[in-house]
């Protein structure tokens, strides 16, 4: 099967990089240096297939979003080390071949032993740990093949595999543009709160086409309320036309350039025809969170990423972009149901965990979207004296008393709490390396 991984080379460097330059603030280069190999030294596996399987933290599976993300703040270091190289490649073929045994599913296990967080009432497979169908299940490898790509010039993640994948994601996606008449995907769990199974019968609210592309789930495994979630359709259009640079470049394929140039733009029309509302209060333009194509829409954000605050983060929009900018001040603000404010932190949450916590998840991703670095700063400071005493980020924690946390051992929040701390270092001139 294969085994945990040794720290490369370069990421020990840059542990070193960061001690040196917050050498006035040890306390918070403790936690960098806790939480940037984080995912190397606890969850990933390195197998003999060339593959490497990355499993979120305390749950033993493999989620598409969790380990993308989770490897993230790796990728820049890829073009100088052959180890890095190996993990991050190995993710996006082991990332590849879940795609292909079932598309629709969010969450995968380490071999076909059956292993689930709970049997549901969907097509089963013993690959499969959870198959709740997120659109950014499928974006996240696109999203993390391509920056490596573009670091390190090898087009050997791009093999058959890929390409088919590639093919079925497309073909799925334009299926799940009338998903009322089309789609084979139903989803079921029994005894459960409402938000872990999708209503009508396993087929979701009722939704009309518009253009998007239909997903039944949040980033945060939440049902969604209206099927077109908008956050997630924007990501589909960034990993479109990826998928298109790549079929151009490196396969030479015009015809699968076409076919995802094409649906970018459907989805995009959509986006703005449907996603897009005027607010009163704010007196221009924002996305909503949800919409549904008979008119109603949700606003509000989740910390969970693709969220509305993300956008700039996956190159979906200009961080100067006037629709980002009007949302991001409303969701930053009570109008978003789920922003909380305590005596030690004030950020976004999620209906995912108990109401009114904040996640790090969320204020690292604040700090990463900011162009202020005054807010980076404050953010800095808010996310080194809220780990709760483990040197660790976490999940949701009380914004009143930070030791009252849920996930003790979640990696993408460490993770991107580490590319957080890199993004501040270099925008503030603390490090120039």
């Amino acid at each position: 099967m294969g085994g945990m991984v040794k720290c490369p080379e370069a990421v020990t460097e840059m542990m070193a990089l960061v001690d040196e330059a917050l050498a006035d603030r040890p306390r918070l280069a403790t936690l960098f240096r806790n939480c940037f190999p984080n995912t190397l030294e606890t969850t990933t596996e390195l197998h003999d297939d060339g593959s490497s399987y990355v499993f979120t933290g305390d749950i033993p599976a493999m989620w598409l979003r969790d380990s993308s993300a989770q490897v993230s703040p790796y990728v820049p270091l890829a073009a100088q080390d052959g180890d890095v190289r190996r993990i991050i490649s190995g993710v996006i073929r082991k990332q590849i071949g879940y795609i292909l045994i079932d598309p629709y599913a969010n969450a995968f296990n380490r071999q076909a032993d059956g292993a689930c967080w709970a049997p549901d009432e969907t097509e089963q497979n013993d690959w499969v740990w959870e198959r709740k169908y997120e659109i950014d299940s499928l974006c996240y490898p696109f999203w993390l093949a391509h920056r490596y790509w573009k670091t390190t010039g090898d087009v050997s993640v791009f093999d058959d595999d890929f390409r088919r994948a590639a093919g079925v994601i497309v073909d799925l996606w334009r299926v799940e543009q009338d998903h009322v008449q089309r789609s084979p995907y139903r989803f079921q769990r029994m005894d459960c709160r409402p938000s872990d199974t999708l209503t009508h019968d396993g087929l979701g609210a009722p939704v009309v086409p518009t253009g998007m592309t239909w997903s039944g789930f949040r980033p945060s495994d939440d049902a969604c309320r209206y099927g077109y979630l908008v956050p997630a359709n924007l990501f589909a259009i960034v990993a479109l036309r990826q998928l298109a640079e790549i079929s151009d470049t490196v396969w030479n394929d015009g015809v699968l350039r076409r076919e995802a140039e094409s649906l970018a733009t459907a989805i995009d029309a959509g986006v703005r025809q449907h996603g897009v509302i005027d607010d009163e209060i704010i007196g221009g333009p924002v996305y909503a969170y949800e919409v549904d194509g008979f008119g109603n829409a949700h606003f509000m954000d989740d910390a969970n990423v693709p969220s509305l605050l993300s956008l700039p983060y996956l190159g979906a929009c200009a961080v100067e972009d006037e629709i980002y900018q009007n949302t991001r001040r409303l969701i930053l603000s009570k109008r978003n149901p789920y922003y909380y404010t305590g005596t030690q932190a004030s950020g976004i949450g999620s209906p995912h965990t108990p109401d009114g916590y904040v996640w790090h998840i969320s204020l690292s991703m604040q700090g990463l979207t900011s162009t202020s670095v005054e807010e980076m700063d404050g953010l800095m400071d808010t996310l080194e004296a809220t780990d709760g005493g483990t040197g660790y980020m976490h999940e949701g924690f009380h914004p009143d008393d930070p030791s009252t946390f849920t996930r003790e051992w979640f990696a993408w929040s460490n993770s991107l709490f580490a590319e957080f701390v890199l993004h501040w270092l270099h925008t503030t001139g603390r490090m120039t390396r």
